[in-house]
């Protein structure tokens, strides 16, 4: 097979499905389709590459749908390489830049055939049995979304809580998902395309985030298989991954679309609190890491003023349960203190909010010294605006 033709869709016809059945003559549909959007990804990108050649699955039970978004760094070689060699695993479609991940893995979505669809970074790859051990245990639980273990390389932050054990069905809320949100699931393809789920393409980041919390809240049954890591998120050493490249402005933006898809899939209370929570604690206050005292004093403003907005939106009731660090760092912006942030960075890594056993971080908060934990010169911006849930 390696002399065979690739199958390979252009960029004019890339988006009608039957330009992708025409290599199986549509009589076969495969288990599960891989969207891989890629983007400047090498050296990278070969061993996403290697590891879905190398799935247990096998390729008659697979296919693997490469968007490559004008990739200028060698990256669309490559792809012809391994095209060229398994011409009935890998559907190739070329395409101009589009700013981000999300217009790429729509196009991807849309030539997408198998009774599941996943989604692969291009960063990214999978250990040899991934594709089999998920499909195999989505089809026991009848999930209409799976999450797999996921593993960290490099310096990539990765959900650890919602992978303690396996389970067939978790909740929406108290089993962790809120913070494993990125689109690294197997997905049941007729539940996204019964509710039309599509990644936001004005969004050049986090567009992963709304389609998954769509997913998930459309889903009858959402499952987890934790027995191994399946899954190995890389940070690039050049940090060149979507979310870390993405200038503040744009990443505050893509953060308040964060929250208006909250809003709309989930009524208020405490489960939409809860998802709140996580922009908070992860998106908005990523914005004021130690680069945010290099920028310009107008972006610094913008930015700041920008988090205000959402934090007297959304932070009511929210604010208050994120741990004291966080808090602090997002009051600052609350009250506009872009001196104080400059100061005082959130350097600290993503992750969980640390809790003492028995004792949230308001009440931690409360407890402590007189004097502890204020901004300095002012009074606490959220007292008075507690409310019950």
């Amino acid at each position: 097979m390696s002399g065979s033709r690739p199958r390979s869709a252009q960029a004019a016809g890339a988006s009608s499905p039957a330009g992708a059945r025409g290599a199986h003559g549509g009589a076969r549909v495969p288990d599960v389709s891989v969207v891989v959007a890629v983007y400047n990804t090498m050296p990278y990108l070969t061993r996403c590459l290697e590891s879905l050649v190398a799935q247990t699955i096998g390729h008659r039970r697979m296919e693997v749908l490469v968007v490559d978004d004008g990739s200028t760094d060698g990256g669309s070689k490559e792809i012809a390489r391994f095209a060229t060699r398994y011409p009935y695993l890998f559907t190739v479609v070329r395409q101009p830049n589009s700013g981000g991940p999300a217009a790429p893995s729509n196009r991807g979505l849309a030539l997408a055939r198998g009774r599941y669809v996943f989604f692969l970074g291009a960063d990214d790859h999978l250990a040899p049995q991934a594709l089999e051990r998920m499909v195999e245990r989505a089809d026991a639980w009848e999930s209409d979304v799976l999450l797999c273990k996921m593993a960290a390389v490099g310096e990539r932050t990765v959900p650890e809580g919602v992978f303690r054990a396996s389970a067939p069905a978790i909740r929406l809320l108290g089993d962790g998902l809120p913070w494993a949100l990125s689109n690294t699931k197997l997905f049941r393809r007729s539940l996204i395309e019964e509710h039309r789920i599509r990644y936001d393409e004005t969004m050049p980041a986090f567009s992963d985030q709304p389609f998954v919390l769509e997913a998930c809240v459309r889903a009858r049954r959402i499952s987890v298989l934790a027995e191994q890591e399946l899954y190995y998120a890389v940070r690039r050493k050049d940090s060149g991954n979507i979310t870390f490249r993405a200038c503040p402005e744009t990443r505050l933006a893509c953060a308040e679309r964060l929250f208006d898809s909250v809003c709309r899939l989930l009524e208020p209370g405490p489960l939409r609190d809860g998802f709140h929570r996580r922009h908070f604690h992860v998106e908005l206050y990523q914005l004021f890491g130690p680069d945010f005292a290099r920028l310009s004093p107008q972006v610094r403003e913008r930015v700041c003023a920008g988090a205000a907005r959402l934090i007297g939106a959304h932070g009511d009731g929210v604010l208050e349960e994120l741990d004291e660090h966080r808090r602090r760092v997002l009051e600052l912006a609350w009250r506009g203190e872009v001196e104080a942030l400059c100061a005082h960075p959130a350097d600290r890594p993503g992750g969980r909010p640390e809790r003492e056993p028995g004792r949230s971080a308001l009440v931690r908060w409360l407890l402590a010294p007189v004097g502890r934990g204020l901004p300095a010169g002012g009074e606490d911006p959220w007292a008075g605006r507690l409310r019950r849930r």
